[in-house]
């Protein structure tokens, strides 16, 4: 016979003595007690399990948070109190607004270690995590509206005042593909690519992207696939600087509204831009100026802008190569590439394409072309407006690099020139007349050693005719200029994009080594903020010295390069200005390109 208990007992016995009435101070101990059993498991799920869980999982793990959610939920399938619903609705309000440098704090922050609660750890263990090929290297790519980029391409036409951009943006950017009637070129992956369309290359290089995710807490690094130089493009001439701004302005509003920006405040994000950084730096709200001021709202001086000339005296850019016409889609291609460039004989002992500056005082181009004319040993392509200048043509102008030891590059109407990157290609050592011109834009493709592999003559001693560039390449040895190319034609991988249709099996090519000197930039900020590190002596207007330090050194001091940058000391800004109105030159000289 079954054993009632005692409570039991008390509840029939009542019934029956009370004819069927019920004595409301046992129903109240008996609600009581069920209330305490609910509250107990509750108890149990949200604050015992919910701590271990929180304990051993980094912040802001989407994954975590969602299993914990629904765990917590299945447990009790009958009833969902209103609590559990509100303590959704607060997990997901501290996902949209983490703290950008600071530990998480909670009420169990006593029982964590401090370096743990930052919302960026679960990005920095992946590196840790050896079986891991993506481990540390992981980007995730915002999916911003089509008016940044692809609505764009659709309105082609707009991009350019001279040219019709539409033929460059096909084939993933890279444009018509060339003939290969003179035998210049390889007959696979030459393609006749705009100097100004790096935005779309490594926009569709990044779709190819390995290490692609989905989870913005695993990255290493965080991507906006903005066409900033094709938005300017647009723009520049005719219009105020209302609608210049316009496209800058939206894109950083809407990226400050996203959670992913708010971890680092955008320090963590980075966007390409296919043209030199002064269109980008307008000095002051008159629509005289030129450019707009991506580079000078505040919220972008946090992100990493990666462009095809950077300022010397600014922190926010960095320097990537202009796209050369080789695209190759598999390793071999540039293999044989680089075995035929070893092979070539150079009749040249140097060059020069280019067309003189005469309404510039500065430029040394006149001097150069006058020095090349009377030399028996230098092959000169002068450049003009005409459609019979053979400027406009890649395969005469390839032709002549690959004939010629050393390759002259002077500045453009900016720092910078695609033809040196093309030259290099080429296999021909560049000469170079100004550091800015290659050593301190591109220090993550070129090597630090810049006499490894080019010549760097002051262009002031060329103004003043106090060198002979002629006698100045004739020093050098035959054994070292052998060496020199060697160096240049192993550096053609880095240099170039492969096709963003495909990937190259084992070597890294340019768009690989911006991914990863971002990346590393990122972590290495990372783990200064967790070990508390600030650089307070760190001087923006002497930027293109840092790249140049040796690793772990910090200190600046004097440098041979210095009277090269050194701006007024009256403090204006004619540094700026001057170089303003060289990209302004640069878009009227831009139907030479090669010019």
């Amino acid at each position: 016979m079954r054993r009632r208990s005692p409570t039991s007992q008390s509840s029939d016995d009542s019934m029956e003595k009370g004819q069927g009435k019920i004595h409301h101070p046992r129903v109240c101990l008996l609600a009581s007690l069920s209330g305490l059993f609910w509250f107990l498991l509750l108890y149990f799920h949200f604050v015992v399990l919910g701590d271990n869980h929180a304990h051993n999982s980094p912040s802001l793990d989407p994954l975590s948070l969602n299993s914990k959610l629904i765990s917590t939920s299945q447990s009790n399938p009958i009833n969902r109190p209103v609590k559990l619903r509100r303590a959704k609705i607060e997990i997901y309000r501290e996902l949209a607004q983490p703290p950008v440098v600071k530990p998480v704090v909670s009420a169990n922050s006593s029982r964590r270690d401090p370096v743990e609660s930052y919302p960026f750890m679960r990005a920095l263990r992946t590196a840790e995590n050896k079986s891991d090929p993506c481990g540390g290297r992981y980007i995730y790519v915002h999916d911003l509206p089509p008016r940044f980029n692809e609505d764009m391409l659709k309105e082609c036409k707009s991009l350019s005042l001279w040219t019709n951009m539409c033929k460059f943006t096909t084939n993933a950017g890279l444009g018509p593909q060339m003939e290969n009637d003179e035998g210049v070129f390889s007959n696979t992956g030459w393609y006749a690519t705009n100097q100004f369309a790096v935005d779309v290359i490594f926009g569709n290089r990044m779709k190819q992207y390995e290490c692609l995710t989905n989870d913005s807490s695993l990255a290493a690094a965080i991507f906006v696939p903005f066409y900033a130089g094709f938005d300017i493009a647009r723009y520049l001439w005719g219009y105020n600087i209302s609608m210049r701004d316009v496209a800058s302005l939206d894109l950083v509003d809407w990226l400050q509204k996203r959670p992913e920006w708010s971890i680092m405040g955008g320090k963590d994000h980075f966007l390409v831009a296919g043209r030199i950084t002064w269109d980008f730096r307008r000095l002051s709200d008159s629509n005289s100026d030129w450019g707009n001021k991506l580079l000078f709202l505040p919220a972008a001086k946090n992100m990493s802008m990666l462009v095809v000339e950077s300022s010397p005296w600014n922190a926010n850019d960095f320097g990537i190569p202009y796209p050369t016409y080789f695209h190759p889609a598999k390793d071999a291609e540039v293999f044989i590439w680089q075995d035929r460039m070893r092979k070539l004989e150079r009749k040249w002992l140097f060059c020069f394409a280019g067309a003189p500056r005469p309404g510039n005082s500065k430029s040394i181009r006149g001097q150069i072309i006058n020095q090349c004319k009377e030399s028996k040993v230098c092959k000169l392509l002068e450049c003009g407006q005409t459609s019979e200048s053979k400027c406009h043509s890649p395969a005469s102008i390839m032709q002549m690099f690959q004939s010629s030891l050393f390759c002259l590059q002077p500045q453009g109407d900016s720092y910078t020139r695609r033809s040196a990157f093309d030259a290099m290609l080429a296999g021909c050592i560049p000469v170079f007349f100004h550091p800015a011109s290659a050593y301190t834009q591109y220090t993550w493709h070129l090597p630090k050693n810049y006499s490894a592999f080019s010549v760097l003559i002051s262009e002031n001693d060329v103004r003043k005719k106090n060198v002979s560039i002629e006698e100045r390449l004739n020093q050098i040895s035959p054994e070292k200029v052998k060496e020199m190319r060697e160096v240049v034609i192993s550096m053609i991988p880095r240099l170039i994009y492969a096709d963003p249709r495909s990937k190259l099996e084992t070597l890294k090519d340019a768009f690989d080594v911006a991914v990863e000197a971002v990346t590393s930039r990122v972590t290495k900020l990372r783990r200064d903020i967790i070990e508390g590190l600030k650089d307070d002596n760190f001087i923006e207007e002497l930027s293109w010295k840092y790249a140049l330090l040796d690793k772990g050194q910090r200190e600046l001091g004097p440098h041979e390069w210095d009277p090269f940058f050194e701006k007024p000391k009256d403090g204006s800004a004619e540094s700026d200005s001057s170089s303003a109105e060289a990209a302004k030159n640069s878009w009227k000289n831009e139907q030479g390109q090669n010019a």
